[in-house]
């Protein structure tokens, strides 16, 4: 059958949900904002409608998905690279505009080579994220100065000012994220505060739970409280209180180019569950009929993105 492209979310879900919800961790992104997308609507993210698609060998089972909620990379699961240059082909004959795709490292590349010559735009690699869960959760030991707790509607402010200032840093356009999702998420308990001598120090969010398993997703300090334990600290405490509100996996991204974060997950009991590489696409390049630039590694390489 190869892919089918598909704005309908209900559409989506009936054909592809099964493999999306098999697992859940690996699928953390896209669970979450389906779920998102169904409560909110599939403009939630702007006036353009959510791209969904999915894929399958032959008469087989679904086995691949894309999800691309604008302005945000297209998002890849379980697709092989020859397929994803299939995709890019589609989507280029659609006239479909793209910021950029995540997936591993080979499917990110086989998509990218496709698209380029496609649509003439060059691939830069932006980050190379790491999935964690939660295999055991070490409470740091001795904690920081302070404690955690659970924001509430008073703290939507400040809440909102540091989404969007980890977004800023992490050059992922934080000033766009839904004011819904933030409400959201301190509407069900999902922010956590870390606060010391009564004045709140660092932060960690997470997803709804969907399936059993929730994200963390942002965990930000700001600069003048960094390198006091504070993240680590208030990570923990999350990851604790999601735990008990009946989560079975709690799982989070990392970026590679931040050792230091990767250790301290660890530390507290995340353990690695797989790399993806993310490209954003540019349009600031010669035609692909005359360029002879690419970021893109050659065609017969094959990487782990760690």
């Amino acid at each position: 059958m190869g892919w089918h492209i598909t704005e309908d979310l209900d559409e989506y879900l009936a054909a592809a949900g099964d493999f999306l919800w098999a697992d859940p961790t690996l699928h953390t992104v896209e669970l979450g904002v389906i779920e998102a997308l169904r409560v909110h609507g599939t403009d939630l993210y702007g006036g353009e409608p959510a791209l969904f698609g999915w894929w399958r060998a032959g008469t087989g089972p679904v086995s691949g998905a894309l999800l691309r909620t604008r302005p945000y990379p297209a998002l890849l699961s379980g697709v092989p690279p020859a397929a994803a240059g299939d995709l890019a082909e589609i989507l280029a004959d659609q006239r479909r505009t793209l910021a950029g795709v995540v997936a591993e490292r080979p499917v990110a590349h086989g998509f990218a080579r496709t698209w380029r010559r496609r649509t003439g735009t060059t691939a830069k690699e932006t980050r190379r994220q790491r999935l964690y869960r939660l295999e055991r959760l070490d409470m740091p030991s001795p904690p920081p100065p302070g404690a955690a707790r659970i924001a509430g509607p008073a703290d939507l402010d400040l809440v909102t000012a540091w989404h969007r200032a980890f977004g800023a840093e992490a050059h992922e356009g934080g000033a766009r994220i839904p004011a819904r999702l933030i409400e959201d998420k301190i509407a069900y308990g999902g922010v956590a505060l870390w606060e010391a001598d009564g004045v709140p120090v660092s932060m960690a969010a997470r997803t709804p739970l969907v399936s059993g398993m929730a994200r963390v997703a942002p965990v930000y300090t700001p600069s003048e409280h960094r390198r006091r334990g504070y993240g680590a600290a208030v990570t923990a405490a999350l990851t604790r209180w999601t735990l008990d509100a009946g989560a079975r996996d709690v799982v989070l991204f990392t970026d590679l180019a931040n050792p230091t974060s990767n250790a301290i997950y660890r530390r507290i009991g995340y353990r690695p569950v797989i790399d993806r590489l993310e490209l954003s696409f540019h349009r600031d390049g010669p035609s692909p009929e005359t360029s002879t630039e690419t970021s893109l590694p050659p065609e017969d390489f094959h990487g782990d993105g760690h």
